[in-house]
């Protein structure tokens, strides 16, 4: 009988470091993801910049040829029958 109580003792010291390890894993996984939010919301304001700084390099680009440089004319031409075709199609769409 002693053999049985010895082997219920150690099976209920085993359960209980389970217990607490998965506790501890349990606790790490809430940390891991909201670390991971914070690198997706981070992400996001980069991608954010990131935009926002190639729309200002494309009107950079299209003043520095406006200004009058040569490589960039026929861009110019290009951007400027590209935005009218955009503002037409917007027309069209609101005259619907």
């Amino acid at each position: 009988m002693s053999e049985l109580t010895d082997i219920i003792n150690a099976l209920e010291v085993k359960f209980a470091k389970l217990v607490q390890r998965l506790d501890q894993l349990e606790a790490e996984n809430n940390t891991l993801k909201q670390h991971l939010i914070e690198a997706q919301q981070e992400i996001q304001q980069n991608e954010h910049q990131l935009d926002d700084i190639y729309k200002k390099y494309e009107s950079l680009q299209l003043a520095n040829s406006l200004l009058g440089s040569d490589e960039g004319r026929k861009d110019t031409k290009l951007k400027i029958n590209s935005l009218i075709r955009e503002i037409d199609n917007c027309i069209a769409q609101l005259s619907k």
